[in-house]
């Protein structure tokens, strides 16, 4: 990969002083490559989301985060559940996951829309450290492409059903096919996701409807399902224990809804009731129509299982089928692959923007380097499609499972800081995501995940005992729960800021945050929460440019004495138009 910028400032223990007389050398302009300096593809991928981006209303927002989960996924694991621990069990287990997943994106979604930040940043900042978060952007990461390859492969399946092509050029076509859309950034996926909705509905709903027609007492049957590994219909906590572990493996679908929920206009008086709706059916309301996706997915696929047996039964496009041929006869078979491709192409872009975002947020830290967003879209399909050319659909319970470990300690920990943490006073009362002020691992929010990831994993494995193996998601949870805020306090929470920011801090007189600096750095106006003062610069410096630069030797965190002394001029750059095609650059 080759570097894209040009870093001029030097490596120094103390503040430079101002260049004085004409041979005096200024750090050098950095220079971010042209895809990385193009914020309508960008879309602020590594940054601070300005005010004068987030264009959309709440309304709009919402609409296009939940365009995202029109996933058949759901479907699959609603039917993997419920075959393996029966109905009981299993719609037990769907039910607690829906909960715990609702309650944790709840803190998450309005701290995402309140502060215009995605995950990533959020995390940094709720216990984890600028280096810290690098292991949750590989989490994330992984979570992206776990659920492409999971959903590239169901898309696959009905392109084989319907016209005969192999599946592993299937594969190759659902990867291909979301390219041009992601690549252009989120006013395409907002358009993409309008346009599809009402023919996804539709096709969501006509199934149901044709079995209450059909087949009324087929729910009745349904609730008594003993599942197909001999569970029994009756309650089991091994089976309620295992399938909540699976099922929450979807927790860190608040990543992606919080890379929409980033562009919510900010929360003023007019629009309160409609901003806090939005954030709530955006953000953890997602889990409402997930939940009953897994029941609707199970149910089709109990339906479905005598005509087509149980491989076929846990594959959404057999099911959906076999539900539409009472009504739709012979073009029961395009109308259900119609609905699963429309469905798949409407989460697959997202997982493919989301997968990028958090790519780039984990490299720019590694290497200090950022060629732009659009080029980890081909990282992050690549590797999905090596899992789809694996065939993980037929490990998915077990898949899963594991995943679901570390997902639930992270997103649970990151909850708690948010929720205890702050309203405790043990941490900051804001969220800073900037490299400036942040202690490179913060051991609350960090350590908390690492030790309820290590203790779940191995209960998981079975090292604990039998119950300790099905509720391992539970002990991931639960220590992820308690150890984040008797860390902070332990500590004093003295983990969380290195330096207090004077520019956009608790304790800096901000008029409007909205006013503009222009970076030292690459010369380009941003908003004041996305600036810092940089000794090594002389001047303000922009979120981004302090990441990527490899020489400033970390003096402001160092020395912090020293990063006080650098004074931001008063901003006096108009604020960037917030026309709707505009570059806010």
């Amino acid at each position: 990969m080759t570097d894209t910028a040009t870093r001029g400032s030097a490596a120094t223990p103390a503040p430079p002083p101002p260049p004085s007389g004409p041979s005096a050398e200024a750090p050098a302009r950095r220079r971010y490559a042209r895809l990385a300096a193009d914020e309508s593809r960008e879309d602020y991928s590594l940054r601070y989301a300005p005010h004068s981006f987030r264009r959309w209303s709440p309304g709009t927002v919402a609409g296009t985060a939940l365009g995202g989960i029109a996933y058949l996924a759901d479907f699959a694991i609603g039917a993997s559940i419920v075959f393996t621990y029966g109905f009981t069990s299993g719609f037990a287990s769907i039910l607690t996951a829906a909960v715990i997943i609702f309650l944790t994106g709840i803190p998450i979604a309005r701290a995402c829309a309140r502060y215009g930040l995605d995950m990533d940043l959020i995390t940094r900042g709720a216990g984890f450290g600028y280096f810290g978060s690098t292991l949750t952007s590989l989490i994330y990461a992984s979570f992206t492409f776990i659920f492409f390859a999971l959903e590239g492969s169901i898309m696959a399946q009905a392109m084989h059903q319907a016209v005969g092509l192999p599946l592993p050029v299937g594969y190759l076509l659902t990867t291909l096919i979301v390219i041009p859309i992601v690549f252009r950034g989120m006013g395409a996926l907002a358009k993409v996701q309008a346009w599809t909705q009402p023919l996804w509905l539709v096709g969501l709903v006509l199934p149901f409807l044709v079995l209450a027609f059909e087949a009324p007492d087929a729910w009745g049957s349904f609730t008594s399902f003993g599942g197909t590994e001999g569970a029994g219909a009756g309650f089991s906590w091994i089976g309620f224990g295992l399938g909540t572990g699976v099922a929450l493996s979807l927790i860190a679908q608040i990543g992606e809804q919080a890379d929409y929920l980033r562009f919510m206009p900010a929360r003023t008086a007019a629009n309160a009731r409609r901003w806090n709706l939005a954030v709530l059916a955006a953000g953890p309301g997602w889990v409402v129509i997930g939940a009953a996706k897994q029941l609707g997915g199970a149910f089709l696929a109990f339906v479905a299982l005598e005509a087509v047996g149980k491989t076929h039964a846990l594959e959404p496009i057999a099911p959906q089928i076999e539900a539409l041929r009472p009504w739709l006869g012979s073009f029961a078979l395009p109308a259900a692959a119609l609905f699963v491709i429309v469905s798949q192409i409407k989460i697959n872009v997202t997982n493919a923007y989301s997968g990028s975002l958090s790519w780039s947020n984990f490299f720019s830290r590694v290497t200090h380097r950022h060629p732009g967003r659009v080029w980890y879209i081909f990282l992050n399909l690549a590797i999905a499609l090596t899992l789809m050319e694996l065939n993980m659909f037929a490990a998915l319970n077990k898949l899963l499972g594991f995943y679901s470990n570390v997902g639930i300690a992270w997103i649970a920990a990151v909850a708690a800081d948010l929720v205890i943490n702050k309203r405790a006073g043990w941490s900051p009362p804001y969220i800073e995501f900037k490299r400036a002020y942040l202690y490179a691992v913060n051991p609350a929010g960090f350590g908390a995940m690492a030790v309820a990831s290590v203790v779940s994993i191995l209960a998981f494995f079975g090292l604990f005992g039998t119950y300790a193996q099905a509720f391992s998601t539970f002990i991931a949870a639960g220590l992820a729960l308690l150890l984040c805020p008797l860390i902070t306090w332990a500590t004093k929470g003295r983990y969380y800021l290195a330096r207090p920011n004077p520019v956009t801090g608790p304790d800096a007189e901000v008029a409007d945050l909205t006013a503009t600096h222009e970076c030292a750095g690459c010369e380009t106006a941003y908003e004041l929460p996305d600036i810092v003062d940089c000794p090594a610069r002389s001047g303000p410096v922009c979120s981004l440019c302090c990441s990527l630069d490899a020489e400033c030797g970390d003096v402001c965190r160092k020395d912090p004495s020293a990063a006080g002394t650098v004074l931001l001029p008063v901003p006096t750059l108009p604020k960037a138009p917030a026309t709707g095609g505009a570059n806010p650059r």
